[in-house]
């Protein structure tokens, strides 16, 4: 996952992402209320049924209209953020935990442990990150815990090579060298100089990261192989709502933005995180 931004002047790159920036905090602000307290933004529960409104429109009554049960769509995608974010959030972790430890043991384990751990890297990752959550859902069934497991495994391995990287490039700076011939220990040179300056990137992957997670989270569900309905969760929305798309497009246009939005806002944030660990703002 690389970023490539060039704007021509600092102060252009001030009035350029900081209005976003800011609108993208406030965003996954309230989404982080919604996992946290649903209840103060709701009245009901995404579980209540009313046979009497299916497949309502929005209204003043239902903001975001209601399903082929009767259900509030708005109450549901309040209700969903805490599975999609706990999902993208405990996906993304895991898979940091794995690239750490993949990329730490290639980068520092010698010439053996490097090749091994490289070899089996570029093997994952001839396969299909998504595809191999799909293998893993395949073969262990479909479930919170297996999405939350495949969504990492399918990351992992892309992260670990990005650490790995980190931590050679790192490694043969000029300043561990000259801490090397001050005749600091090795393990010294690690925890105070390898470790703290390969790891400021991975605040960027990660909340990058995220967004990719919840994504890729969110197929899963829609192919039925995520959270089970009827729990609110986005993916498995859109997967509920795929039979109305034509006569009941609110049952899809708001999963579907809850999705988008989640997106486009941490990769907002993820990109000013790494302008400022680059020093391109003040």
């Amino acid at each position: 996952m690389t970023i490539d931004l060039s704007p021509s002047t600092r102060g252009a790159t001030k009035r350029r992402f900081r209005p976003a920036v800011i609108l993208a905090a406030a965003y996954l602000a309230l989404m982080m209320a919604w996992a946290v307290a649903p209840g103060v933004f709701t009245d009901g529960t995404p579980y209540d049924t009313d046979i009497e409104t299916p497949l309502k429109p929005p209204s003043l009554e239902h903001w975001f209209g209601t399903d082929a049960s009767g259900r509030d769509i708005f109450t549901r995608v309040v209700y969903g953020t805490q599975s999609s974010l706990a999902i993208g959030v405990g996906a993304t972790a895991l898979a940091l935990i794995a690239a750490i430890i993949l990329g730490f043991g290639a980068g520092l384990g010698g010439r053996f442990a490097d090749g091994a751990i490289s070899r089996f890297i570029e093997v994952v990752l001839s396969i299909p990150g998504l595809l191999l959550a799909l293998l893993f859902i395949a073969m262990f069934g479909p479930g919170v815990v297996t999405q939350i497991l495949a969504v990492a495994i399918g990351s992992a391995v892309g992260y670990a090579r990005m650490v790995r990287g980190q931590v050679i490039a790192v490694k043969d700076s000029g300043y561990v060298h000259a801490a090397t011939a001050l005749g600091h220990s090795r393990r010294k040179i690690v925890v105070h100089h390898v470790f703290p300056n390969a790891m400021r990137p991975l605040v960027v992957l990660g909340t990058m990261g995220v967004g990719q997670s919840i994504v890729w989270a969110s197929s899963l569900s829609f192919l039925g192989l995520g959270v089970a309905p009827p729990a609110p969760e986005w993916g498995a929305m859109l997967n509920a709502g795929r039979d109305f798309v034509t006569t009941a497009w609110w049952l899809e246009l708001f999963p579907g933005l809850a999705i988008v939005g989640c997106t486009l806002a941490v990769t907002v944030v993820g990109r000013y995180l790494q302008q400022r660990l680059e020093g391109r703002l003040t």
